[in-house]
């Protein structure tokens, strides 16, 4: 089997599946630290429990981007005024 025959029959494989597949290899790339990959996780099993109690309400990726772009819009404005570029050192886009 070649790396394109690999690819996809992995593109093709349901999301949940991909997702294994990804996760697997990166890990393969990148050796885990255990202590700081077991830290994420109980943030991630808190934040998740949280959201499920209902006790934090889940907020839209685009409305939380959009906060963000208000709250840094005149930083912003030193990079050009450019949503999602960076600006370096002309009025240019990148």
């Amino acid at each position: 089997m070649t790396t394109k025959d690999l690819i996809a029959e992995a593109a093709s494989l349901p999301v949940e599946d991909r997702a294994i597949v990804v996760d697997s290899l990166l890990k393969s790339l990148n050796l885990p630290e255990t202590d700081i990959d077991r830290k994420w996780a109980e943030v991630a099993k808190r934040r998740l429990s949280e959201l499920r109690s209902g006790s934090v309400e889940a907020v839209p990726g685009d409305e939380v981007f959009n906060r963000v772009w208000r709250k840094f819009s005149s930083w912003n404005s030193l990079f050009g005024g450019n949503r999602g570029h960076i600006c370096l050192g002309s009025n240019e886009s990148a």
